[in-house]
């Protein structure tokens, strides 16, 4: 399946297109699509979609997943992707969102993103941030920026499962296995309209990134047709923690810097 047609209000640029050509091909000879749900997608109107993160291509993959179903994607990424050769200038041309964690521009990425929602487009925020630590690949622990830019913009938060990517590195040549699948799952928008009227405190934001956690991690064990763990990996206390609990939680009036750490932004490079 392919994109027909920009999605109303996106005025996508040759260079997005361009940059989508060479994501959506490199990583098609790579993987073989096994995909689901994409029903829940909203037809119109700007959300955000929330996947786990499991591997370098990930990024790839749900790009081409959103893209092919006639979502063009903005991703929240580390802007130290945006200077890396090659991935740095596909990022530029798609018109991505950089995210400067651990400065005072981090706030800036937040700002973006609240416009690119509100502006009726599909922006992906991965709220664990970094590749999961969990030993069997569950969902960590999601930091809050996806759940602050939902509150703020009140638009729908369409939770996404991928299995497979982590494989692309693995594949074998002599034993034929040129592609590997690549599942991916979309669930109904997580239930947050009953927090939209709250004071937004850490409280509230802690239960909405739990809510957008346990959605992922259900169409995860959808897909692996495996019962998840009760507990949910943590980085700070590297264990699991019993799920609503945090081992270093964000300060409930977070600064410029503080933002930049709960927006977190995709990792795809080398670490």
């Amino acid at each position: 399946m392919t994109m027909s047609a920009d999605r109303p209000g996106q005025g996508l640029s040759m260079g997005y297109h361009l940059a989508m050509f060479v994501t959506r091909n490199s990583i098609h000879l790579l993987t073989k699509d096994d995909w689901h749900g994409a029903e829940h997608l909203p037809s119109d109107g700007g959300f955000l979609v929330c996947p786990n993160h499991i591997s370098h291509a990930d990024p790839l993959a749900v790009a081409r997943f959103l893209y092919d179903n006639g979502h063009p994607p903005y991703f929240l990424a580390k802007e130290s992707l945006f200077a890396l050769p090659v991935v740095g200038p596909v990022l530029g041309y798609a018109q991505q969102i950089p995210v400067r964690r651990d400065t005072t521009e981090a706030a800036e990425a937040y700002r973006k993103a609240v416009e690119a929602v509100e502006a009726g487009k599909c922006v992906v925020v991965m709220p664990e941030s970094t590749i999961t630590k969990d030993p069997d690949k569950w969902p960590m622990t999601g930091k809050t920026g996806a759940a602050r830019i939902a509150l703020a913009t009140g638009r729908p938060v369409i939770p996404l499962a991928q299995w497979g990517a982590q494989n692309v590195r693995h594949r074998s040549l002599s034993a034929g296995l040129l592609r590997v699948t690549s599942t991916m799952r979309a669930g109904p928008p997580v239930p947050l309209a009953d927090l939209q009227d709250g004071p937004i405190d850490m409280a509230l934001l802690r239960e909405a990134t739990g809510r957008i956690m346990d959605a992922i991690t259900t169409e995860l064990a959808a897909v692996r047709g495996q019962a998840a763990p009760t507990g949910r990996w943590d980085l700070h206390a590297a264990r699991r923690l019993p799920r609503g609990r945090v081992a270093s939680p964000e300060p409930d009036h977070p600064d410029a810097l503080e933002l930049g750490e709960a927006l977190g932004g995709s990792e795809q490079e080398p670490r």
